[in-house]
């Protein structure tokens, strides 16, 4: 089960990663410093942070406001499932905000703004999916504390209606920053009924067990106000009620790895053992425990066999298949990045696109660069340029080492360009 070296790997961002106001963005959702919120609260407790002591008098409306969310919701041409809505705890059919886009506008499912009015004016709870995706601050704030936590995450807003209640009791099965923009939240918080939830355990499968819990006494019982924070690890019960004026808070949502998804890994890369993938003999009755007995003890001898010659390398190869693939890098400017490759020559600064996780890997004669969602090839000559621009201890192309001359370099700032490794040094897609 032999995998190939890691190589060069792309560095890990650490908590100084900006998001939004020059601030680190860990530092926008707790106040408490990195150590003491990983050490106390990371996946243990929740952790209230107040506006006074996030010191960000502004709170967080340079990320998202309601003047934002009513430009999503009337001009951007926004489509389902980036929009749901929910009232009384019961999420609404599509059809009922959702239609034509009109003329020239072959699609069927455009957020229909007048339908939105209709049902945030009568106490629904509208909830912005993917903002992450779509809206320019929240693209660079998600990266940038993505890369602190080292974790997948989406970030949804929740719009609710003054004296209304969107959702009832539940819980997330991945860990949440609640951050209040405007109005107010009440939050009731319970501990958990299943600690440390798996994705495929969702709460509805225990909602009599969520419900008993719910009506006693809550764990934290506290009034978001705009700028504030909470940090809730999954698993954890909440409720939350808008005050007397309408609220807009966003969650962001962290989806947790876990050791599970080492057992997943281990599990699939078990597939390579013959004896694992042994049929069972003719004619078992696999409902009789007696029958079973022999095969189950053969299986788990095996699994322990090929379990003791697993290697940290193999996992990590899988994992980095599926860590990588749930988020993306830095946007970049098609138009621009494709007049730039005609027109680039030996002055050309580059670096590498933010947020890139990449893997230099040498390949027989040629070394291949492993990004997030595929793996390049060159030949074996390119490595020591490559290396240098990847690292950031090069940025203009006619310094590139390892090279015969500029042609050489140039042919290959082109096809990072292409490739949509390297953008240009003055473009804030690469700062």
């Amino acid at each position: 089960m032999a995998a190939p070296s890691a190589g060069d790997r792309g560095p890990r961002v650490t908590g100084a990663a900006r998001g939004g106001t020059g601030r680190p963005a860990l530092a926008r959702c707790v106040a408490v410093d990195p150590t003491t919120f990983a050490a106390a609260y990371w996946g243990r407790a929740p952790l209230l942070s107040r506006a006074a002591q996030l010191g960000a008098p502004d709170g967080f409306t340079d990320l998202f406001s309601p003047a934002d969310a009513d430009e999503l919701l009337s001009r951007r041409g926004l489509r389902t499932p980036f929009l749901r809505v929910a009232k009384e705890g019961r999420v609404l059919p599509e059809t009922r905000y959702a239609g034509g886009g009109g003329a020239g506008a072959e699609i069927t499912d455009q957020v229909l703004d007048e339908r939105v009015l209709g049902l945030y004016a009568d106490g629904a709870t509208l909830v912005l999916q993917g903002l992450h995706r779509v809206w320019p601050a929240l693209i660079d704030f998600a990266r940038a504390l993505g890369a602190t936590l080292g974790q997948p995450l989406q970030v949804n807003a929740y719009l609710t209606p003054a004296g209304n209640q969107g959702f009832a009791t539940h819980y997330d099965t991945h860990d949440v920053f609640v951050l209040q923009v405007d109005g107010g939240k009440h939050w009731r918080i319970h501990e958990p009924v299943l600690p440390d939830p798996l994705e495929r355990q969702g709460w509805g499968g225990r909602a009599e067990e969520v419900s008993a819990v719910a009506q006693g006494p809550p764990a934290l019982d506290v009034l978001l106000a705009p700028g504030d924070a909470l940090y809730l690890p999954r698993g954890w019960l909440h409720s939350a009620q808008a005050q007397s004026e309408s609220s807009l808070h966003l969650t962001v949502g962290i989806r947790a790895l876990t050791r599970y998804a080492l057992v997943e890994a281990l599990l699939e890369l078990a597939a390579d053992d013959r004896r694992l993938r042994a049929t069972l003999p003719f004619g078992l009755d696999v409902a009789d425990a007696d029958r079973i007995g022999p095969e189950l003890t053969d299986t788990v001898a095996a699994l322990r066999a090929w379990l003791a010659a697993a290697t940290p390398a193999a996992v990590a190869a899988r994992l980095r298949e599926r860590a990588w693939a749930a988020s993306r890098p830095a946007p970049i400017r098609p138009l621009a990045q494709a007049a730039l490759i005609a027109a680039l020559d030996r002055d050309t600064r580059l670096v590498v696109r933010a947020g890139l996780p990449w893997q230099l890997v040498p390949d027989g004669e040629r070394v291949a660069l492993r990004v997030f969602d595929r793996t390049v090839t060159f030949p074996g000559a390119c490595a020591p340029a490559l290396r240098a621009l990847l690292t950031g201890a090069v940025s203009r192309v006619g310094d590139l080492p390892g090279l015969e001359d500029d042609r050489d370099r140039i042919v290959l700032a082109r096809r990072l360009l292409r490739e949509a490794v390297a953008v240009p040094a003055d473009d804030l897609s690469g700062s």
